[in-house]
């Protein structure tokens, strides 16, 4: 063989071992470039129902719209405690019943417009107006009258304890102490709104345009780029910012990738920094070969099926309790989802600040059967069909397919599973167009009440049609008691209530899933996995 053909043999023989790796020419992927450029890649899962901070409820929306908004109060991303946001100090009064925040005057809209208090109180009013219809009104009744605007039994929004004082300063006085509150200040339904924007496009319209990429106008540390649905969302950098000089990323590219498959494939190849979550069936190969990838972090939140009471036969308790006891969630959690969760026998997640129920409910398929006799169903008999609706995701299908097989195994009960995209998901549950449907729920902030509050009767959030009076009753006296004690002495008897009834079906509580490039810094782990991108950078 010459010499010149040995080499060029060599030569394609190396090429193709690199191609087989890496890439013959080495190519740059986009994290790497994105290391470079300080731009992050990050998979959210579903494709956004809307980028209104007053008309939406799911985590994808709320990862978005934290680069986009900053309400008075921010988080801390280590222990999320309150830190600065729009407002530089504020004082409490002695008897925890109202609150003066001091906002700085250098912070502006993304379009060189001030930010002041009237700002947010045009807000405030927007997102509690009975017109808008916003899900999570709810969590401004701690003011002074809310509750009555948002129900218009109070139609003077003067009469609301929220005021503003002077540009510059905001007053809020609440209808009972709210030891959370600075916590609640860093939900997205505080977060303001620029008024002129929302006049223009309609601001008690729930879909309004003036979320769209030419139409949007934030205040926070970024400004929405472009929006191709179901491909990509870019969030770039405010030049407008108050605090800019401490946000070193250029932008952030959002991938809805709904296939947790697909995801991973796109993580492996260089084109995410962060993915949602992850395969259940790959936690294992991730824990054992590249363990420096993969994050597991406790989380406060529970996975669970809603019920629709208002439909035969799940308007019969009995049949919601045999369906939540004839659940084996330990194989559930250990066969199936892999991430290390805890069972759930009650609904909020335990120690949430330092509140757990002593109440919760038992697995058992004896008694599971017999409730479904006792409903008229002896083993399984004349039961009819009902649906099981999830939205669409790797992982709720396998953990639809088990409950379906359990639910046929101990009950002989047969249900019929309904993949929907999370739009038509939400839709359907809203409307109550459904028979069981999956659900899960993130704490809005670290309190007992972030979970407990959301089933009193009429909540935006309470997808169930289930009403309890004494249940509204308790939760109503706990917000008004100041002593901690007492306070969770009455969650426990709503709890208790709760779980009695089953209009939910408690599985599991979280452990938040990512595979996150070790190039990312300052994503902290914390029990609400809320990772302010001010914070955030890549390290090259």
């Amino acid at each position: 063989m010459k010499p010149g053909i040995f080499i060029s043999l060599l030569t394609a023989a190396t090429c193709l071992t690199a191609l087989v790796l890496n890439g013959c020419t080495n190519r740059e992927t986009p994290v790497s470039i994105g290391n470079r450029e300080q731009i992050l890649h990050r998979g959210i899962g579903a494709e956004p129902k809307d980028l209104d901070p007053h008309m939406v409820t799911g985590v994808t929306e709320f990862n978005i719209i934290l680069g986009l908004l900053e309400g008075l109060v921010s988080q801390n991303p280590k222990d999320l405690s309150p830190i600065p946001g729009v407002a530089e100090s504020w004082e409490e009064a002695t008897n925890g019943l109202s609150y003066v925040f001091h906002l700085r005057k250098n912070a502006k809209w993304s379009n060189g417009d001030p930010v002041t208090a009237h700002d947010f109180i045009f807000s405030f009013k927007r997102c509690l107006s009975p017109k808008l219809g916003a899900p999570y009104a709810y969590m401004l009744y701690c003011l002074k009258n809310a509750e009555a605007y948002n129900k218009s039994t109070v139609t003077d929004f003067s009469q609301v304890g929220a005021k503003a004082v002077d540009d510059y300063t905001l007053t809020l006085d609440l209808a009972s102490p709210t030891p959370y509150l600075l916590g609640l200040l860093g939900h997205h339904s505080w977060f303001p709104v620029h008024p002129p924007t929302l006049k223009k496009f309609g601001e008690e319209q729930p879909d309004s345009k003036w979320t769209k990429p030419t139409n949007f106008v934030g205040n926070g540390p970024f400004n929405l780029k472009t929006w191709d649905p179901d491909k990509q969302i870019i969030i770039e950098k405010s030049t407008n910012y108050w605090d800019r000089e401490v946000v070193r990323l250029k932008e952030i590219h959002f991938y809805p990738i709904g296939d947790h498959k697909a995801e991973e494939r796109s993580f492996r190849a260089g084109q995410l920094h962060v993915t949602e979550t992850m395969p259940l069936d790959r936690v294992m190969f991730y824990r054992k070969h590249k363990p420096e990838f993969l994050r597991l972090d406790p989380y406060m939140g529970t996975y669970y099926y809603l019920l629709n009471v208002t439909r035969p036969p799940l308007d019969n308790v009995k049949v919601r309790q045999a369906l939540a006891m004839a659940i084996n969630r330990k194989n559930l959690t250990s066969y199936v989802t892999k991430g290390g969760e805890t069972i759930a026998l009650f609904f909020t997640p335990p120690d949430a600040a330092g509140y757990t129920c002593k109440s919760g409910f038992k697995e058992d398929v004896v008694m599971a059967r017999n409730f479904l006799a006792e409903a008229g169903f002896p083993e399984g008999k004349d039961f009819p069909k009902i649906q099981l609706l999830y939205n669409t995701s790797d992982a709720h299908v396998r953990i639809a397919e088990a409950i379906q097989q359990m639910w046929k195994m101990n009950l002989n009960i047969d249900v019929e599973l309904i993949n929907m995209e999370w739009k038509v998901y939400i839709a359907a549950t809203d409307a109550l167009k459904y028979d069981i449907a999956r659900a899960g729920w993130i704490g809005d902030y670290v309190d007992p009440n972030s979970f407990l509050d959301m089933w009193i009767t009429g909540r935006g959030n309470n997808r169930t049609g289930w009403s309890n009076k004494e249940y509204d009753r308790l939760l109503a006296e706990a917000a008004n008691e100041m002593d901690n004690n007492i306070r969770h002495d009455l969650f426990q008897k709503a709890e208790q209530i709760l779980m009695a009834e089953m209009p939910i079906i408690p599985l599991y509580f979280y452990r938040s899933k990512h595979l996150i490039n070790p190039s990312v810094q300052g994503w902290d782990p914390n029990i609400l996995d809320i990772h302010p991108y001010k914070f955030v950078y890549l390290k090259p």
